[in-house]
């Protein structure tokens, strides 16, 4: 019986054996797998590393494009303030320029002589004929002259 029994054993070791020498074939398989997926992500990675690289350029360049545009709106927005003050000063003066200009033509208006069909011309109707010409008169700016 003991003889029956060793043989049993051996044959039980032998099975077990062969059944991991099969698991030890499915594991390399699955390592040889396992490494070609590494390499497929180490180059996956890389590429990730280059297009993160690229964006990081990519975003200091906006930074600096950002940067020199509000200086530059900057710039303008001031510029843009000091002009509206300039045209509110010459806007108050203009104003007052008419004013006057407006009492020049009220105090030139003619007065009827006996004649009621034919105006009489005084020098106030004069000055005041002269101030509207040169009232009309613009240069190219836009400004009188």
């Amino acid at each position: 019986m003991s003889h029956s029994f060793g043989i049993a054993i051996e044959s039980l070791v032998a099975i077990l054996l062969m059944l991991t020498i099969g698991y030890c074939m499915v594991l390399n398989n699955r390592l040889k797998r396992l490494k070609a997926d590494e390499h497929s992500l180490k180059a996956t990675i890389g590429e990730l590393i280059t297009a993160t690289e690229i964006a990081e350029r990519a975003i200091g360049g906006l930074k600096h494009t950002v940067r020199d545009v509000n200086e530059n709106l900057g710039n303008q927005l001031t510029a843009a303030a000091q002009m509206s003050q300039q045209l509110k000063k010459q806007l108050a003066e203009s104003d007052n320029v008419f004013r006057r200009l407006s009492k020049i033509a009220i105090a030139a208006r003619p007065v009827i002589g006996p004649d009621p069909v034919v105006p009489r011309v005084s020098a106030a109707k004069a000055v005041a004929a002269a101030a509207q010409a040169f009232s009309e008169r613009r240069r190219s700016d836009g400004l009188a002259a």
